[in-house]
């Protein structure tokens, strides 16, 4: 039976939701939630594609591989500034204003590169600018879920943003692919602009407002005074910790899956091994979120992390292309450990500085999972790439058990007590 969904006025004042798992189609019948999870599908849709073309359309210009690759990468690294300097306003401002004005502020920066007025230095420029929003912008949707959905249902609708990044990625390649082949990579940066503005009017005309969660003050100083007392709570800290660390640490082994490809020789292709990647990850986001009772998904909890590092142990006896796809498929289903997690955390943080919250836990883990690859990397000038692979699991394994305490579900509930 599905675990009933619906706006809310005052967490506070409902009853704790009980052990039933909800159900997709109980999550979907919220129309608030329905209006985000489309938004964000179109919105990643939209970025894959701009960054593919971006890529594409500045080789083409400068010849750099370089240039190319930062260009393909751009998008993302604004998130570790835009987390320690901008995590505020997604507290400060209106939920629904900042979602519309990034969504906005996308289309504009997409039409410019559009045009093809900008140099090659000032495209990397203007998206980098932009890409400094993009955590707030995210923090304030998934600040959100919680007032849309209840108990069980707020996990799987979590659940559901995981699978749908997966899927749109995908979708994002494959049609931008298409469209680079038919219109060229301004065309494609056009198929962009357009998905921010249907992105944005979804939003605008699906979501309610509301009003900001904390006052106004120092948006650097105030996020770093946020940052620093959710940090100081020894159980917030922990549960950041856990959900940043042994995940991340599997991302190293696949930093190194094209170079490992590349030895397994002619025919063996490096997109086999992401793909069975991204396929472990979002079956094991339907399995747990979909058919496992909630007090029992936390509860496998720290075994699911455990997996994340265990199967890459097999890349010691150097196994080929189809046994190094199931290894990949078997370890990132550990992935799941963190729906048995959502429960805790949207409980331990304070619900005035939510959307920060949310905003550091999206920021530590672009942070770590992109250290993790650049050292994989590094290693890999070195070692042999099946060899860094099992680094990366042993150290994913040896950072489950360090912090197993804060993967295991608490016996009793409890409030934190983070003064902000």
């Amino acid at each position: 039976m599905s675990t009933a969904t619906g706006p809310v006025e005052d967490r506070a004042s409902r009853p704790e939701p009980d052990d039933r798992p909800a159900t997709f189609g109980s999550v979907l019948a919220v129309p608030e939630f329905r209006a985000i999870f489309a938004g964000f599908g179109v919105f990643m849709v939209g970025e894959t594609v701009k960054m593919l073309a971006l890529a594409v359309l500045i080789y083409e210009r400068t010849g750099s591989p370089l240039l190319a690759a930062l260009a393909y990468v751009v998008g993302f690294l604004p998130h570790a500034i835009g987390g320690v300097l901008l995590l505020a306003l997604a507290d400060r401002w209106r939920p629904r204003a900042l979602m519309v004005g990034y969504d906005l502020l996308r289309l504009a920066a997409a039409a410019l590169l559009a045009l093809g007025v900008l140099p090659p230095a000032g495209m990397l420029g203007l998206v980098f600018a932009v890409g400094l929003l993009a955590p707030v912008s995210s923090a304030a949707r998934n600040a959100l879920l919680p007032e849309l959905l209840v108990g069980d249902g707020y996990v799987l609708g979590r659940s559901l943003f995981t699978i749908a990044a997966g899927a749109t990625q995908v979708l994002g390649f494959g049609l931008g692919g298409l469209l680079l082949g038919l219109v060229g990579p301004y065309g494609a940066l056009w198929l962009t602009a357009l998905t921010c503005g249907l992105s944005a009017l979804l939003v605008r005309y699906g979501v309610a407002e509301r009003p900001r969660r904390a006052a106004a003050h120092g948006v650097v100083r105030q996020t770093w005074r946020v940052n620093r007392l959710l940090l100081r709570d020894r159980r917030i800290r922990g549960l950041l910790l856990v959900q940043w660390l042994p995940g991340s640490l599997l991302v190293g082994a696949e930093g190194v899956i094209v170079p490992y490809a590349d030895d397994l020789g002619p025919g063996a292709s490096a997109g086999v091994l992401f793909a069975a990647s991204a396929f472990g990850m979002l079956l094991g986001d339907l399995v747990l979120g979909r058919w496992v009772a909630p007090a029992r998904r936390e509860r496998l909890a720290p075994w699911l992390a455990l997996l994340l590092g265990a199967p890459m142990l097999g890349f010691a006896a150097g196994p080929g292309l189809a046994a190094g796809a199931v290894l990949f498929g078997l370890a990132t289903f550990g992935f799941a450990f963190q729906l048995g997690l959502a429960r805790r955390f949207l409980a331990a943080v304070p619900e005035q500085r939510r959307g920060q919250a949310f905003g550091l836990l999206a920021t530590g883990l672009m942070t770590t999972q992109g250290l993790t690859a650049g050292l994989a990397g590094l290693l890999a000038e070195w070692l042999p790439p099946g060899r860094v692979m099992v680094l990366a699991g042993v150290a994913s394994m040896a950072a489950t058990l360090l912090l197993w305490r804060w993967l295991r579900p608490e016996p009793v509930a409890r409030r934190s007590t983070t003064r902000t």
